[in-house]
């Protein structure tokens, strides 16, 4: 029998509250996430291109996706509002949430906040790039140091956990402790000099906010590198200069990647998509000596699998409260 979210009538609600404390094992995370790109070729998933719309003069920045995970029988909806999304007016607001029901029953399963699900499924997709693009690799900058960049280290250390060396960049002290310390006791660096740190690293990782201040340029990047790109960080003289590219999703890529643009509005052809290199359709790279880049656009696919594995998890610990809502 399926679990039992909530009655008829009833919305199960799982704020950020309700999910802080659960016991979510990073590399099973990574598995979720992997078998959730898998589905999309091979069990008839569907992911269709975010809506965008941003108001002038960039006071706000808003999105939509929705998605189905076949891997989980799950149907996601997701809202994204951002106000002062590039930190101009020392006004920034985050809102956002997934709505989440069961393709197999009919039955809604929980309306949640993504502040644990978007870094958790972002920085698992940056540790499946990694791993498949660079599986030997033993160093690891991470540039950036809020909630992606947080969340980085931790994940990559469970797809890669033979690293050995671990940089950071940031300009907040508060967010540069906040790294060290996901690290589960390894010791992580903090870089003064951006350029020669990424010269220095196997994986880089761009994870900055808007607000960035420098970001690793493609004459830094060492021959068999893979920088990957989920925020900011990575000039987008990597993506136009590097020897291979590969992404979650080209048309998604297409519709977010504006800032990747050349001047006449063009984008390089990408290499290789995330779902087809997992199965082995694809390769990560053509040459050990490559530099690869690596565009991670949020899919909500990964939004519903991975919700649904926290929903459950949260539904076994007895959390979140049921409100009358139809």
């Amino acid at each position: 029998m399926p679990p039992s979210y909530a009655p008829p009538g009833q919305l199960w609600l799982l704020p950020q509250s309700q999910q802080e404390g659960l016991d979510l094992d990073h590399r099973q995370v990574i598995m979720v996430v992997e078998r959730a790109y898998r589905a999309l070729r091979e069990t008839g998933s569907d992911n269709p291109v975010k809506t965008i719309i941003e108001a002038p003069g960039h006071r706000s920045l808003s999105y939509s996706m929705v998605a189905r995970d076949a891997s989980s029988d799950t149907v996601c909806f997701k809202a994204v509002y951002e106000f002062d999304p590039r930190r101009t007016r020392d006004s920034y607001r985050f809102h956002s949430f997934v709505f989440l029901c069961d393709d197999a029953t009919g039955a809604p399963i929980a309306l949640m906040d993504v502040v644990t699900l978007g870094p958790l499924r972002s920085s698992a997709t940056t540790a499946l790039f990694a791993r498949t693009a660079c599986p030997g690799a033993r160093s690891a900058l991470v540039v950036g140091t809020g909630v992606q960049g947080q969340m980085a280290l931790p994940m990559l250390l469970a797809a890669l956990p033979d690293l050995d060396r671990l940089q950071v960049f940031g300009t907040y002290p508060d967010g540069l402790r906040a790294v060290r310390d996901s690290a589960g006791g390894r010791d992580v660096e903090i870089a003064d000099d951006l350029q020669k740190a990424a010269g220095e690293a196997d994986i880089v990782i761009g994870a900055a906010g808007l607000s960035v201040r420098e970001e690793v340029r493609r004459e830094s990047m060492k021959p068999g590198s893979v920088a990957v790109l989920l925020g900011y960080g990575v000039h987008a003289d990597v993506y136009h200069g590097a020897d291979y590219r590969i992404a979650t999703d080209i048309a998604q890529m297409h519709a977010t990647g504006d800032d990747l643009r050349a001047a006449d509005g063009s984008l390089p052809q990408v290499d290789a998509e995330l779902p087809d290199i997992l199965l082995g359709r694809a390769a990560a790279r053509r040459d050990p000596r490559d530099v690869v880049f690596a565009y991670n656009s949020g899919m909500a696919v990964t939004d519903a699998a991975l919700g649904r594995y926290i929903a459950d998890r949260a539904l076994a610990g007895g959390r979140g409260q049921r409100v009358t809502f139809w």
